[in-house]
């Protein structure tokens, strides 16, 4: 059996910043360091920086007067900045770069006088922290048919913005349905998008013009590691999301001839490692592994000036 690696899989730039804020924010106190939520969406990664030290909390009541609170990548509202502020915590923002660049994009939407319409995913984090920056101005999306119920008060005065773990895909027919029934509606420009997701759904689809099967390896709560397998789906091949390779059904690999692996931004790459030698050997000896041409994105984010050296 072919084991095909998609290419770019795994960690993006703005889940390596989020993880290496926290390790060094570790390596330079001995004092406790608290972090607002999973700070990404991957157990093991969690797990493997709370055993270094990291403490998770909800939100910022939870936290000790006084100490160091990192923002997850998902990023937060300025309600939560300011329930920190009052407690005299000191934060530390791990917020990627491509959700701080939605909000801005908020607040000059709505000092231009427009309310804002977000496509989403309701429940995320990441939308959370983003209708935050404008309460009451705001409204969700998630598919075309929620624009039909859509009630606003100026149809001649919006704005929209996107989850940035959405792709140009899964975005592209509600901003349609919105532009025709709010013609002068302001559509997010294609680089608010974020480009790992778009990236890995494309990645995903090569791999499903090979494969009998595509695992993707993230975790249940990991927006665009659902969207991969979804992507998959689409294009007529099962597909499965698993956290690690003991998820792995060997009924799945069972007469095929080829299976795809790819994995959500948040997943480190020992974790497809784990899937691989699993797939290898439930295969048998004869299995091979190739990977999809490997593409450097070129993108990295520079770390908060308080961490920096």
């Amino acid at each position: 059996m072919r084991v095909i690696l998609a290419n770019p899989r795994g960690f993006c730039a703005g889940v390596d910043r989020a993880i290496e804020i926290v390790e060094r924010a570790l390596a330079r106190t001995d004092e406790p360091v608290y972090v607002r939520h999973e700070i990404v969406h991957n157990r093991r990664v969690v797990d493997d920086l709370h055993a270094k030290g990291a403490i998770f909390v909800d939100e910022p009541d939870q936290a000790p007067t006084g100490v160091q609170l990192i923002y997850s990548a998902h990023g937060v509202s300025p309600a939560v900045r300011a329930a920190a502020e009052k407690r005299g915590l000191r934060p530390i923002d791990a917020t990627c770069p491509l959700v701080t660049k939605v909000h801005r994009e908020v607040s000059r939407m709505r000092r231009d006088g427009l309310e804002v319409v977000m496509i989403g995913h309701a429940g995320h984090i990441e939308v959370e922290g983003t209708m935050g920056q404008a309460p009451g101005s705001m409204y969700l999306v998630e598919k075309p048919e929620d624009v039909a119920n859509l009630k606003v008060r100026d149809a001649s005065r919006l704005g929209c913005v996107t989850q940035t773990t959405l792709s140009v895909d899964d975005t592209r027919e509600v901003m349609e349905t919105l532009k025709v029934r709010f013609p002068t509606i302001e559509l997010p420009r294609r680089d608010d998008i974020c480009y790992a997701t778009q990236n890995r759904q494309n990645a995903v689809k090569e791999l499903a013009s090979s494969a009998n099967l595509v695992l993707i390896v993230g975790a249940p709560a990991s927006s665009n590691s659902n969207r991969l397998v979804e992507v998959a789906t689409k294009l007529g091949v099962t597909s499965y999301l698993i956290t690690e390779a003991a998820d792995i059904d060997p009924a799945w690999i069972e007469g095929l001839d080829c299976v795809g692996v790819s994995a959500g931004a948040s997943t480190p790459e020992f974790l497809v490692a784990e899937v691989v030698e699993r797939l290898c050997s439930l295969s048998g000896p004869e299995s091979t592994i190739e990977s999809l041409p490997i593409i450097d994105e070129g993108i990295h984010f520079k770390l908060p000036h308080e961490l920096r050296d």
